[in-house]
């Protein structure tokens, strides 16, 4: 009984090890919801809207031709920064939420300099569709992380430059 006991422990030992070390060992940055957010904020941020067009859903496609300059995704990304800031170095991964099948996802990016170099906050809703692909349908920051508006972005209605 002894014996089966201690098997039994280490067992449990064994799995939580494991855990451990795939949670250590695979970053978020592999779910492919969490890669389409960062991706799209450097694809846009850069200006590569060949990139960046396909990361979004149809309805926000159609939403960025109508409101973007250039109907670019790039004409509304590289507009929310304040020039001051310089350009776009690189967008990353910060944290996500579930929303049902959805994510709520943040990204942080640095930009050559002043408020930029400290991190600006952006939002992405990823919604899988039925062709399997993980895209946005909607965004909103691209803002110090600061400022208050940039405190729970999905839902705080203070949040700037939101899309669609």
């Amino acid at each position: 009984m002894k014996r089966t006991y201690i098997f039994g422990i280490g067992i449990v030992v064994l799995v939580g090890v494991l855990v451990l070390v795939a949670v250590a060992l695979i970053p978020p940055q592999t779910n492919p919801a969490f890669d389409v957010a960062a991706t799209f904020a450097n694809a846009a941020g850069h200006g590569d809207d060949a990139a960046a067009m396909p990361l979004l859903t149809a309805d926000l496609q159609q939403a960025v031709s109508e409101r973007c300059a250039g109907g670019v995704p790039s004409g509304c990304v590289q507009s929310y920064p304040p020039p001051e800031w310089g350009a776009l170095i690189n967008a990353i991964f910060r944290r996500s939420t579930p929303d049902g099948a959805a994510w709520d996802i943040e990204v942080i990016s640095t930009y050559e300099k002043d408020k930029g170099g400290s991190g600006v906050c952006s939002y992405f809703h990823v919604v899988q569709e039925a062709d399997g692909q993980w895209r946005i349908d909607r965004w909103a920051g691209f803002i110090w992380c600061g400022e208050a508006a940039s405190r729970n972005m999905a839902t705080n209605p203070d949040t700037p430059n939101r899309m669609p």
